[in-house]
């Protein structure tokens, strides 16, 4: 923006402070009129820094970040950007067998699942590689919304094969799957629980070099094609947790539009909430440099570190998508714009969530997966009870916005206006109730379950979820309003019910 007229008066006006010339010989009456401009500008900076939020989403310091570490300090004072190489377009997939071509390998595991493998997309990717010459062995006993046991057995798979490369065709479950299967068969002499996120397991830094990855998303919600986030039920303990490191993250992210049109009504219902959940929690994460502790080593650095100012502009922008296309998405499968779009609106979200983080919504989401107990979700070709990640994920997010909006009102009020409210008689201290209403309003159009009383759950089962959700620290911890156990067991019990 150019100085205004008031300004650049005050610049000059600056100079007759200091007592230098004035050229062209200033009269009294211009010297009055100079400094009657100074003042104006004064006014006006004092009455923009007024008006400027003061929430720490919003506050100078964090915008600008800090000048730099200081010793002592307890709280980190940078970011990180990590994310897989992203190639799109439709088609792309038959690229495939060129890119582990380019990549000199020899022997290939493609990791999908029972009902993939018989579609179109497992179709693509074998054509490529046959086509290429590339020799390869395809597992596909991946576990729809992965156990630990069925991560350990795809480790088996992937240590005996001794690849060089790796291809996962399919969802969330299927990368992330084959993100761990990597990771250890890389570092076969690990523990499980090495790198799996404390408290759960021992969180130990990953430090041994991976085999290529290439990523090929089916489905258009979680992501994991840019993050190094790998998420599993922990069975013992009936909860979700996961690996988080950048260097799980796949080196290649194939995002082909057209594997979208196979998802059906439900999945991509499911898929979207996730895609919603991840932009909106990132976006209203608590900030990079209020996030402790300071990491004494960048290795040390995790991948969810706060929200930031590069995050928030693909979580934003992913948000804008949602609310243009995911209506769109699951009422017509031929409506292309809309499943491309959102397709890649799944990217932009996993860019942000992926290094900023998400906090409450999926932190509760955990246990209500894995301690679901008859539920089967419509749609999902599965032989147990599931509650899908995404439909986990988003029937807590009223309660959830409601109770963290105080922090940073303006934040939610901004996402609720991007999702369709109208916000121009509002008042920000109503803010979360916005969004919540909005969000209801959403998921009522969108046919969702009416709550967690209508997937199983009831009061009985509370205090089982809140101790589900105390181990995921890993997120909770970026929640922007500090929370309780007696928190945690309102918010399910606000959530048994949505409309």
């Amino acid at each position: 923006m150019s100085p205004s007229p008031a300004l650049t008066v005050n610049g000059g006006g600056a100079g007759l402070r200091r007592g230098g010339p004035v050229s062209g010989g200033l009269c009294s009456r211009t010297a009055v009129v100079m400094a009657a401009g100074r003042q104006r500008a004064s006014r006006l900076l004092q009455e923009l820094h007024r008006a400027s939020c003061r929430c720490p989403a919003h506050s100078h310091v964090f915008s600008q970040g800090p000048a730099g570490h200081v010793p002592g300090k307890t709280t980190d004072y940078a970011f990180e950007m990590a994310v897989s190489s992203i190639r799109y377009g439709e088609n792309v997939t038959k690229e495939v067998g060129m890119d582990l071509q380019n990549m000199e390998a020899k022997n290939v595991c493609v990791m999908t699942d029972k009902n993939l493998s018989r579609l179109p997309p497992v179709k693509a990717v074998l054509d490529s590689l046959a086509k290429n010459g590339i020799c390869f062995k395809m597992y596909d006993a991946v576990r729809v919304e992965p156990t630990d046991s069925s991560f350990r057995t795809a480790i088996e798979f992937a240590k005996k094969g001794e690849f060089d490369a790796y291809v996962a065709v399919g969802g969330g479950s299927v990368i992330d799957t084959c993100k761990a299967a990597n990771l250890y068969a890389s570092s076969p002499e690990s523990d499980f629980l090495d790198f799996v996120n404390a408290p759960i397991g021992k969180g130990k830094a990953v430090d041994v070099a991976l085999k290529p990855l290439i990523a090929v998303p089916t489905t258009a919600g979680t992501g994991s094609e840019t993050t190094g986030i790998a998420i599993f039920d922990y069975e013992d303990l009936k909860a979700k947790t996961g690996i988080a490191s950048r260097v799980i993250k796949p080196t290649l992210g194939l995002i082909d539009p057209l594997h979208t049109l196979h998802m059906p009504e439900r999945v991509a219902a499911n898929s979207g909430f996730d895609v919603l959940c991840h932009a909106l929690e990132s976006y209203t994460a608590l900030p990079y440099n209020l996030r402790s502790p300071c990491p004494t080593n960048p290795i040390n650095r995790p991948a969810y570190q706060g929200s930031n100012p590069i995050s928030d502009v693909w979580a934003k922008h992913a948000l804008h998508i949602v609310a243009k296309y995911l209506k769109r998405a699951v009422k017509n499968s031929d409506d292309r714009e809309a499943r491309f779009s959102m397709h890649l609106a799944s990217a932009f979200a996993g860019i942000g969530f992926g290094n900023a983080g998400v906090h409450l919504c999926h932190g509760m989401s955990y246990p209500i997966s894995g301690l679901v107990k008859t539920f089967k979700a419509k749609d999902y070709i599965v032989d147990h009870p599931i509650v899908p990640h995404g439909l986990s994920v988003v029937l807590t997010s009223p309660a959830v916005f409601t109770f963290t909006a105080p922090m940073c009102p303006e934040r939610h009020l901004e996402a609720a206006e991007i999702l369709g409210a109208d916000i121009r008689t509002a008042k920000i201290k109503d803010a979360g109730l916005i969004l919540a209403d909005t969000l209801r309003k959403l998921l009522f159009d969108l046919n969702v379950d009416d709550g967690l009383a209508a997937i199983g759950y009831s009061k009985a089962d509370i205090q089982a979820l809140v101790k589900g959700t105390l181990p995921q620290e890993r997120v909770t911890k970026l929640s922007p309003r500090s929370h309780t156990e007696e928190d945690l067991a309102g918010l399910f019990e606000a959530s048994m019910k949505l409309y």
